[in-house]
């Protein structure tokens, strides 16, 4: 085993399963697809379907109900739901910092409802272990003019020319070329949690022009030529089906707006390929400072990717200042064109759109659903792991299955840094993941179970058995060695299993403090 790694951790923002190059995609993305073949590609691993309970999750190595982030970043004034990051939870930040670790973070952070610059700050990014950050407290922004930029405990403004992709990449280059010029011989933990590709639809011109013509094929080809190119990489099974067309999505021979719905996904493509060239900058700057070989570098998203369709109802609190995420003006003083418009062509800064469900369908080739649900296509997420000093395969899948949870046990695990029972006073929860490292070397999954429940939609997975739920429907159950898309549902002729994997599910949501979705609606209704 080397020396205790540095730790570089890249998140991104509402991509699907299939869209970065080495996950079948046709989005051009070099730098990670370097990653992936010179280190592992794993191919089972979820997220908790929704941005903000998945950030927490990860942060922390727990659920997100145990963390007080159990929907979202709202106060429901019950126990597990009160959208702040609760005293009872160590992040991996302040874990690694207390190990040794020197800590910084760019980008997204969105794990408290105090957004305000006047307001608490008790859970911002460097009261929960980091030594410096920039980034955004809340969950979206204008990438030209986001609201709630900070630098470390101060809010800021947007400098001219702002484009808040390329501005998370150049502050993680300059925390890494910081660290190594002045905390010679100390490791580092490094998150770099970028924005993109969440709505808005912003990229810059000349990286919209690549994808020019890209996806005119239109979603039907487009989603079958992903799955061949799956099947041949080795991501997926041949005898998993492509599931059928969301059944609100016409054919696209019938698409009446074909120019403008090939520009939100020549947009959207342009998000992630801005990205990926900001890694390629930050990578590139641990070679320069002698740190690549002993980095360990993991790459992941935040849900599946995101069916939301944008309204024009968004501007009009965006305009009156009471969304955190929305600025109602480009930074020039124009204002922004809010909603989903066919006559308004997306990626400019003053338009506000989203890639809605068409494209989503096939952002999360080949499975069912989207970011909130959790069926595979709102929890599945590329993964990629490199670390050269510390993983001998090369160009390698793994197919044991883990989730985020994990990701705090493992860094804690290769770093030699013990999870504390305390901190600042206050008992700690247990951790919840398990150190994939063992892994590494393809030996067998850490976990047994894996868990889900947002909105309603709940999941239990144990070995190759799926039970899943889109709320308010009854349980499913999926064989995923044989059925992984979700097409064939087997709950009807094995009782017996979905209440078994049911008594799990329902054991491990009162051990977690999950509130079911319509108890916590009329709780809702009852306080307003």
């Amino acid at each position: 085993m080397p020396n205790r790694p540095n730790i570089l951790l890249i998140l991104n923002d509402d991509m699907g399963y299939s869209d970065l190059g080495c996950y079948g995609g046709e989005v051009l993305t070099p730098n990670l697809d370097t990653l992936a073949a010179n280190g592992l590609r794993y191919t089972q691993f979820y997220n908790t379907a929704r941005c903000c309970p998945s950030r927490v999750s990860l942060l922390t190595g727990l659920h997100p109900h145990q963390a007080d982030v159990g929907h979202m970043m709202d106060d429901d004034d019950i126990e597990g739901y009160l959208g702040d990051l609760n005293a009872d939870t160590v992040t991996i930040a302040e874990a690694l910092g207390a190990g040794g670790y020197r800590t910084y973070m760019s980008g997204k952070w969105h794990v408290t409802r105090h957004v305000e610059a006047n307001g608490p700050k008790h859970n911002w990014p460097c009261n929960r272990g980091f030594d410096d950050f920039y980034g955004i407290i809340t969950g979206a922004a204008n990438y030209w003019n986001p609201k709630t930029l900070t630098r470390n405990d101060e809010r800021i403004e947007p400098e001219p020319g702002h484009f808040i992709t390329d501005r998370i990449s150049e502050e993680a280059v300059r925390q890494i070329t910081e660290h190594c010029a002045t905390h010679t011989g100390e490791p580092f933990f490094q998150y770099v949690a970028y924005t993109a590709p969440h709505w808005p639809l912003h990229a810059h011109p000349e990286d919209i022009d690549k994808y020019s013509g890209r996806f005119d094929a239109g979603w039907d080809t487009l989603r079958k030529e992903r799955l061949e190119r799956m099947v041949a990489m080795g991501i997926i099974d041949r005898q998993w089906l492509l599931t059928d067309r969301d059944p609100n999505v016409p054919a696209w021979e019938d698409v009446k707006h074909k120019a403008w719905e090939t520009r939100r996904m020549e947009v959207y493509a342009a998000q992630i390929d801005r990205m990926d060239q900001g890694i390629g900058r930050i990578t590139q700057t641990l070679r320069d400072n002698g740190q690549w070989e002993n980095t360990l570098i993991v790459f992941l998203a935040d849900n599946g990717a995101c069916a939301e369709r944008i309204g024009p109802k968004l501007g009009e609190g965006a305009r009156r200042g009471t969304i955190p995420y929305a600025t109602g003006s480009t930074s020039d003083g124009r204002d922004v064109c809010f909603g989903n418009n066919p006559e308004v062509m997306p990626g400019t800064e003053d338009t506000y759109q989203s890639c809605g469900v068409p494209w989503a369908n096939v952002s999360n080739t080949p499975f069912r659903l989207y970011k909130h649900w959790v069926h595979e296509g709102g929890i599945s997420t590329p993964f990629i792991v490199h670390w050269p000093a510390g993983i001998e395969a090369r160009n390698e899948f793994r197919d044991q299955p883990a989730q985020l949870p994990d990701v705090m046990a493992t860094f804690l695990d290769v770093a030699d840094t013990p999870y504390p029972s305390s901190h600042h006073g206050h008992a700690i929860k247990p951790l919840e993941g398990f150190s994939m490292a063992p892994t590494f070397a393809d030996a067998p999954p850490t976990r047994d179970g894996l868990y889900w429940e947002h909105e309603g939609n709940k999941a239990v997975r144990r070995g190759q058995w799926k039970l899943v739920c889109r709320h308010p429907g009854d349980w499913e159950l999926y064989d995923m060695l044989a059925d992984r898309s979700e097409m064939q549902d087997l709950a009807a002729s094995k009782p017996e299993l979905v209440a078994e994997l049911g008594a799990l599910h329902d054991a491990w949501a009162a051990r977690c403090g999950v509130v079911p979705w319509q108890e916590l609606q009329q709780h809702r209704k009852s306080r307003r």
